[in-house]
């Protein structure tokens, strides 16, 4: 926004066109230029060039300075056009800087100043600070009128800057389509001119668009590409760290979004960059530690930026900043961290005034807020009055009781339009006002409708991580529906409302995208640095260059896996589109289906399945069986938590620590003593009602990596785990049929990685015993290993298997969970190259450290290596939720695999393994660090 329409003598020509296209260039020819000291007409266009590179690269004040040079030199050549131009890019520059009033001043006194075709180029940049300062309707105004001008001028390239700018315009009252045309034509006229950091900044603001419309994946994949184009441009652009966090927010990843953005702050205060962008970064970051629930960090971030956004006289800014600040409060209450106060309901109604004179989007957020706020604030006067004496009422109860509905049904209203996240919002807003009214059946209506909204919104996500983590956002109205529904005291509903919003991101059916060569380019990389890594590390070597090349193709990695949609996915090189690839149909995959808990009790048939539910902190075991749902109180989550590390613990200890006799009766005693524990912990009185049936445990997310082999009352069990009912009925219907010996017909896959104590010694034992046997019609099992266990042979071997066991060292990632791996020959089998299989093996057994773990996600997800195994097929999982001995391992795999090939299924033959094991601890404590997952 700062080309001339003065003429220009012949060696400035261009330079201003240059420094918004290649900036790096223009400031180098601007240099050239001022050294040769020329005329005050060709000096001004030079420092006004380098005051647009500074402005560009963030350093603001510098930018302030060059221009006012510039304006003085441009008075000194006489020409008027010269001096109007400068005047109206030192105006944007200084609203930039937080200097609203001079910046304002500035460019009337540009557009005062101009006529013609220097005239749409003045009211465009007017209108660019008119809109940085939230002031929409007046910039509005401006850029109609500019792209007028310029577009009967035929000026294409500023034609493109006042779409783009108008399209801001759009998007900030909540008109997408209208933005999403405006930036089409800007980005055709971008690159018909070669325009390149504008042309990048166009695939930003379509990227803007895209997560307005909801399409994510399509928003990230516009962020990255347009992250490349700005690092090729060597340019800082903080308007991309903004949208982005706001983007992984919306996804669900909002404390990887948190901290990006306070990076991103950071970075801003070492490069001198523009106040005005570190209030929206603060904004922003305050807005990410909202949706991860750190009140604290949202209020403080919030209100820094309020301050700043009140100095820079930016009143739509400061009322976003201010309702960020407000709900972050109200958070602090819910969470019982402070309590609410009738001055915060006075602050929430001042921002319900100001977000409604400006036309916010954000309205239906501020009203919920207020409405939550005045809700809380009735409940805290009707328990005191209670606290008075029997009988007596509040008289401040019924008025706020009145307002909170009042804020509440003006949220609930937007419930049929809008964006997916925008109508969940509305259908909460339903939710409390039908809880405060006491009316159960809307209540459970609006809270099946929000989660239904959220189950469509997630349902474009290709990446296994973005499914997870989107189901945060129906977090509370599945603890809403959960509440009520135990509360109710009626099992039968508390069990279904469990599974509404259980597991769902395991439901989706799965997605095969094409091919995608990056991907695996990136993948491979990353596999031959992690082994270098490893290898440098053991010599005692320096790491740092590795670890950050780690890093940075893990980033990579990451990226291009957010941007897979679970239908269409764009191709790296052309940009084409092309169809993503659908797997083979699962039975009974269908993510919407009902779940019916008579239905789970017919399929039980004699045997048991407990569920664990977390209610606000309170486990419960809901146990189903014998035709009935029973809901037992069993204790504070947090004790049952806590009891899972100790006994982790202590089976770590006994399979890595100190050598222990065979007949150690003390650490015999003390493994028991713990079982005890963690039974009481996690069971209470439910495990006098497990009968004497298999047994099916459905715990919550928090309590994935439970050694359920070490609970006393489940050692001579079958027991198998699930993520919910519903996925343990699906795997159920897709093993449907007796249990057939593993060694009946199908693929047999055995592998053995390196570096293990053991050498995987059971795989050329179970090969020998696998060999074909005429009358079962078998075919000869696949051994890889020495050599052979590559990423790319394992993936191919293990496609649609009928068993695979995989003995080799894992990796837990709690930090990145879908970068935990196994170790084969040439590197490191992640999750995501787990989900390039077209389908899982129906049964897999992974019998080293703790691939059975699982990291916590979204609203009761898990992501790991086991769980990514689901959606692709497989009906069965052994694995260990501990790190295990190594040759302890070898004897307990090779009595597992007797039992599979004598038709039991993976939970028996688990089960059958152990026997005879207890009278040797370090045996012992290794079959309990083993668990099934699924049927």
């Amino acid at each position: 926004m700062g080309a001339s329409s003065a003429p220009a003598p012949d060696e400035a020509s261009g330079l201003l066109a240059l420094a918004l296209s290649r900036p790096n260039e223009a400031a180098d020819r601007a240099r050239t230029l001022l050294a040769a000291r020329p005329g005050p007409l060709t000096a001004s266009v030079a420092h006004q060039a380098t005051g647009l590179v500074l402005r560009e690269f963030g350093d603001i004040d510098a930018a302030v300075r060059e221009m006012r040079t510039a304006l003085r030199l441009a008075r000194r050549s006489g020409v008027p056009d010269r001096v109007t131009d400068v005047l109206a890019t030192l105006g944007v520059t200084l609203v930039y800087a937080g200097r609203a009033r001079a910046g304002r001043n500035a460019l009337n006194a540009a557009v005062g100043g101009s006529a013609g075709l220097l005239r749409g180029r003045t009211l465009l940049r007017r209108g660019a600070g008119l809109l940085f300062l939230g002031l929409h309707s007046p910039a509005l105004d401006d850029l109609n009128e500019a792209i007028g001008v310029l577009r009967a001028a035929d000026d294409q390239i500023w034609e493109a800057r006042a779409l783009t700018q108008r399209s801001q315009c759009f998007l900030a009252a909540g008109l997408v389509r209208p933005a999403a045309a405006d930036l089409r034509r800007a980005e055709g006229l971008y690159a018909g001119n070669g325009q390149e950091l504008e042309s990048a900044d166009a695939v930003l603001f379509r990227g803007v668009v895209s997560f307005r419309l909801g399409d994510l994946p399509a928003a990230l994949a516009c962020f990255d590409e347009a992250a490349d184009r700005y690092a090729a441009l060597r340019v800082t652009e903080p308007d991309l760290a903004v949208y982005r966090c706001a983007a992984l927010s919306a996804a669900g990843l909002a404390a990887d979004a948190r901290r990006e953005a306070d990076a991103a702050v950071g970075h801003l205060a070492t490069i001198g960059g523009q106040p005005t962008k570190r209030a929206e970064l603060l904004l922003v970051a305050a807005d990410c530690a909202l949706a991860a629930r750190e009140a604290g960090a949202a209020a403080d971030r919030a209100a820094e930026a309020t301050r700043l956004f009140g100095r820079q006289r930016r009143r739509w800014w400061r009322a976003h900043a201010q309702l960020a600040w407000i709900r972050a409060e109200a958070l602090a209450g819910v969470l019982g961290h402070a309590p609410t106060s009738a001055a915060l309901l006075r602050d929430a109604r001042q921002c319900v005034r100001e977000l409604t004179e400006i036309g916010s989007p954000d309205l239906p957020l501020a009203r919920l807020a207020a409405g939550r706020i005045a809700l809380a604030l009735a409940a805290a006067a009707g328990a005191k009055s209670r606290s008075d004496g029997p009988g007596r009422t509040s008289s401040r109860a019924g008025p706020l009781l009145a307002e909170a509905d009042a804020h509440l049904a003006v949220a609930a209203a937007g419930r049929g339009r809008g964006p997916a996240l925008s109508r969940a919002v509305a259908w909460l807003a339903q939710a409390h006002r039908a809880q405060a009214a006491g009316d159960s059946r809307t209540l459970m209506h609006a809270c099946r409708r929000g989660l239904t909204v959220i189950d469509d919104y997630r349902s474009v996500f290709g990446s296994t991580e973005l499914r997870a983590q989107s189901t945060a956002h129906g977090a509370e109205l599945a603890a809403l529906g959960q509440g009520h529904a135990a509360g109710l005291g009626r099992p039968r509903l508390m069990l279904e409302w469990s599974e509404r919003w259980r597991a769902v991101a395991l439901a989706v059916p799965a997605v095969r995208p094409p091919a995608d060569e990056l991907l695996q380019a990136d993948l491979a990389a990353l596999r031959d640095v992690t082994s270098r890594l490893a290898g440098t590390r053991d010599l005692g070597l320096p790491t740092a260059s590795l670890e950050q090349e780690r890093q940075r193709l893990e980033r990579a990695v990451r990226a291009r896996a957010l941007h897979a949609a679970a239908d269409l996915r764009a191709d790296g090189r052309d940009g084409t589109r092309t169809a993503a690839v659908p797997r083979p149909r699962i039975a009974g995959s269908d993510a919407d289906r009902a779940f019916s808990a008579q239905g789970l009790l017919d399929a039980l048939g004699d045997g048991t399945l407990v569920e664990l539910v977390d209610v606000g902190g309170a486990l419960d075991a809901l146990v189903c069986g014998g035709g009935r749902v029973r809901r037992i109180a069993v204790g504070p989550t947090g004790q049952a938590t806590r009891a899972v590390q100790f006994a982790r613990l202590a089976l770590r200890r006994v399979a890595h620590g100190p050598p222990v006799s065979p007949s150690d009766a003390v650490v015999h005693d003390w493994l028991t003593a713990m079982g005890t524990q963690l039974e009481r912990a996690l069971l209470g009185e439910a495990a006098d009602l497990l009968g004497d049936g298999n047994l099916v445990v459905v715990p919550p997310g928090r309590l994935h990596a439970v050694p359920w082999g070490l609970l006393p009352r489940l050692r001579s069990r079958v027991v198998s785990v699930a993520p919910s009912a519903a996925s343990w009925l699906r795997a159920r219907q897709s093993a449907a049929g007796p249990a057939r010996p593993a060694s009946s017909g199908g693929r047999v896959v055995l592998v053995r990685g390196p570096g293990m104590a053991s050498r995987g010694a059971e795989v050329p034992r179970l090969a020998a015993e696998y060999d074909p046997i005429g009358e079962l019609g078998a075919s000869e099992p696949v051994v890889l290993g020495d050599g052979t266990a590559t990423v790319a042979a394992v993936l191919q071997a293990i496609d649609g298997a009928e068993l695979a066991h995989i003995a080799a060292h894992g990796e837990f990632r709690a930090d990145s969970p879908l970068f935990s791996s196994l170790r084969l020959d040439d590197g490191q089998l992640t999750v995501y190259d787990l989900e390039r299989l077209s389908r899982g093996p129906r049964r897999l057994v992974l019998s080293s450290c703790d691939s059975g773990v699982a990291a916590p996600a979204g609203a009761d997800e898990v992501l790991g290596l086991a769980s990514s195994l689901i959606p692709l097929g497989t009906t069965g999982i052994v694995a260990s939720v501990v790190p295990v001995n190594d040759r302890a391992v070898v004897p307990l795999m090779i009595a597992l695999h007797h039992g599979l090939r004598g038709g039991a299924s993976l939970a028996q033959a688990l089960r059958d393994a152990r026997v005879g094991l207890e009278s040797d601890p370090v045996a012992a404590a290794t079959g309990w660090s083993f668990v099934c997952l699924g049927s």
